[in-house]
């Protein structure tokens, strides 16, 4: 399953496979199905076929 537009503007946490082996993790804002806005204001783009697991992350 991958985020949607309907998950567009929360706090998303999403683990990738990583290419060299393992796994990345984003945590951020989804400003849309392929983009998240980390903390720093940085938009990270990933790919969506990549995606092993996500989740939406409580505000603090």
């Amino acid at each position: 399953m991958q985020p949607s537009a309907a998950q567009v503007g929360e706090r998303v946490s999403i683990r990738l496979h990583d290419p060299a082996g393992g796994y990345r993790d984003l945590l951020g804002i989804l400003v849309s199905e392929n983009t998240v806005k980390k903390k720093d204001g940085t938009l990270i783009t990933f790919d969506p076929s990549k995606i092993a697991v996500w989740k939406i992350v409580p505000n603090k």
